[in-house]
């Protein structure tokens, strides 16, 4: 079955030429050239996969993002022409999967697509298999933090906590682990589907993220801990 994506970028030509890339390769491309037509097709036509453009007329990509993460999980790519590091953090932190900037090749942009296309399916289909497996651990409490891996709901004290899809697969895998050391590959490996470079800063970005969620004190954090050298835990 065909996967449906959707592309916003108001430089028309660009998003044009991503248009006729994608449809090579028999994707069935839903473009827009704003946000707000964007964000209303995302209510009407289930989604697989979307490219967002950061600098848009209307509606900025990031807030675009930010609304995305509230309702789905599907994999998104922000395009831009920025290239400085607080916007590739920004784009991280709120749930993006990946970050290409222009001008770029349209070939690897098109690779880009089928990876994370690749990585979310396996990791769904990763998920279900793990999820029957621990029924009985569908739901954890450790000291007043509540995760629960069939709603994917999370709180603290009872407050709830509103996570991104990767923060929550990253605080459950922890709390799976409870009392055990996970290093930073074998994270990313399990949450990202990808292989781990040494040079990636991802889970070091999105355990500061949760850390903030937390309230979590940056010297004594109470849930996730640094273990030097090594990795994280959850005790």
């Amino acid at each position: 079955m065909s996967k449906h994506i959707v592309v916003v970028d108001d430089e028309q030509s660009i998003a044009d030429l991503i248009e006729v890339y994608l449809r090579n390769e028999n994707y069935i491309v839903h473009k827009f050239y704003n946000g707000t037509q964007a964000l209303e097709c995302l209510d009407l036509q289930p989604i697989d996969l979307a490219i967002l453009d950061v600098m848009l007329p209307d509606i900025d990509g990031f807030t675009i993002l930010k609304q995305i993460r509230e309702k789905f999980f599907f994999p998104v790519i922000m395009l831009t022409a920025k290239v400085e590091d607080m916007d590739k953090i920004n784009g991280l932190t709120l749930g993006a999967d990946d970050y290409i900037t222009k001008p770029f090749n349209p070939l690897e942009l098109v690779a880009r697509v089928k990876s994370q296309l690749r990585r979310f399916q396996t990791y769904n289909q990763a998920g279900q298999v793990l999820l029957q497996s621990v029924e009985a651990e569908e739901e954890l409490d450790i000291k007043g933090l509540v995760i629960n891996n069939n709603t994917h709901e999370c709180s603290l004290f009872g407050e709830k906590l509103s996570l991104t899809p990767i923060e929550f697969s990253i605080l459950w895998y922890l709390c799976r682990h409870q009392g055990n050391v996970v290093s930073s590959e074998e994270l990313f490996e399990a949450v990202w589907g990808e292989k781990y470079l040494d040079s990636n800063n991802t889970v070091m970005t999105h355990i500061a993220r949760l850390r903030e969620k937390l309230k979590e004190p940056p010297r004594k954090p109470k849930f996730i801990k640094t273990v030097w050298g090594v990795g994280y835990k959850i005790e």
